[in-house]
C-alpha cells in the first residue's frame, strides 16, 4: 500500500488516465479521477465499488478554469489535501496548420497543455501546504519526433516537456516534482482514432495496432497498464531525486527513428 494516506488528482477517465487511476488507488490513495467522458467516469466509478477503491470519477472540463477550480477543492474537501498530480487528458486532432481549424487548434492547447496550467495553479498552493508532493504529465513520443499531419497535436506535448521543466524550477524549494512521460503508440482511444484515421478501408482495429506496433522494435503497442507504471514510480517517493525530466516509454521507437 505504498500511496497509503496520499491522495491523488489524475485527469482523464479513459486509457492511461483511468490505469492510472486504478494503479494509486490499488496502492492505498484516494483518487478524485476527472475526465469530461460520462461513460468512462461511469465505468470507473463501477470498478471502485467492485474492487474497494477509495477512488471516484468527476465530470470535469479541464480546459476551465472554473471547473478545474472546483474539482481540486472538491478534493480538498473530500480527502483533506493533494499529494499527487497526474495529467493524462488529452485530445488528438489531424491537420495541418493551414488545414487545422482555428477552434481545434485552441481546443488541443486548453485540454492538453492549459489543463497542466489549471491543474498546477489550483493543486500546488495545497500541495505547499502539505510540505510537497509529485505531478507527472503525459507528453508523447511525438514530442520528440513527430509524423506529419499532427501540427497541434505535437505542438502541445513539446509545451508540455517545456511546462514541466518550468513547474520543476518554480516548486523544487517547496518539494514539489514534476516531470514528465513520453509514451509510444498505447492502446487507448485516441490510437483507436489514430486507427480510423490511417488504417484505410475494411481494415480492423487490432490489425491497425499490429501494424502501429510493428514499428516499434519491441514489435507492439504499449499498454495503459505499463505506462500508468512508470507514472506510479514518478509519483512515489522511490523517485524522490527525481525532477524536472522527461522518460520515453515507446517500446524503442525513439532510439530508431534516425537510422529508419
Amino acid at each position: 500500500m505504498e500511496f497509503a494516506g496520499k491522495v491523488a488528482l489524475v485527469t482523464g477517465t479513459s486509457g492511461i488516465g483511468a490505469a492510472t487511476a486504478v494503479r494509486l488507488a490499488s496502492a492505498g490513495a484516494a483518487v478524485l479521477a476527472c475526465g469530461i467522458d460520462e461513460a468512462a467516469n461511469a465505468a470507473l466509478d463501477r470498478m471502485a465499488e467492485e474492487r474497494g477503491l477509495s477512488m471516484r470519477a468527476r465530470r470535469t472540463d479541464v480546459s476551465r478554469e472554473a471547473e478545474v477550480d472546483a474539482a481540486v477543492a472538491a478534493c480538498v474537501e473530500r480527502h483533506g489535501g493533494v499529494d499527487i498530480v497526474v495529467n493524462a487528458a488529452a485530445v488528438h486532432p489531424y491537420g495541418t496548420v493551414v488545414s487545422t481549424a482555428m477552434a481545434d487548434w485552441e481546443r488541443c492547447m486548453a485540454v492538453n497543455v492549459g489543463s497542466i496550467y489549471l491543474t498546477g495553479r489550483f493543486a500546488v498552493p495545497h500541495m505547499m501546504r502539505r510540505g510537497g508532493g509529485a505531478i507527472v504529465n503525459l507528453s508523447s513520443v511525438q514530442g520528440h519526433n513527430c509524423q506529419e499531419n499532427v501540427a497541434a497535436y505535437v505542438a502541445s506535448k513539446g509545451a508540455i516537456h517545456a511546462l514541466t521543466r518550468a513547474m520543476a524550477l518554480d516548486h523544487a524549494a517547496a518539494g514539489i516534482r514534476v516531470n514528465s512521460v513520453s509514451p509510444g503508440s498505447v492502446r487507448t482511444p485516441i490510437l483507436s482514432l489514430a486507427a480510423r484515421t490511417y488504417g484505410g478501408e475494411g481494415v480492423s482495429e487490432a490489425e491497425a495496432f499490429a501494424r502501429f506496433g510493428a514499428a516499434h522494435p519491441l514489435g507492439r503497442i504499449g499498454e495503459p497498464e505499463e505506462i500508468a507504471e512508470l507514472i506510479a514510480y514518478l509519483a512515489s517517493d522511490r523517485a524522490g531525486f527525481v525532477t524536472g525530466a522527461d522518460f520515453l516509454i515507446d517500446g524503442g521507437l525513439k532510439a530508431g527513428l534516425a537510422v529508419r
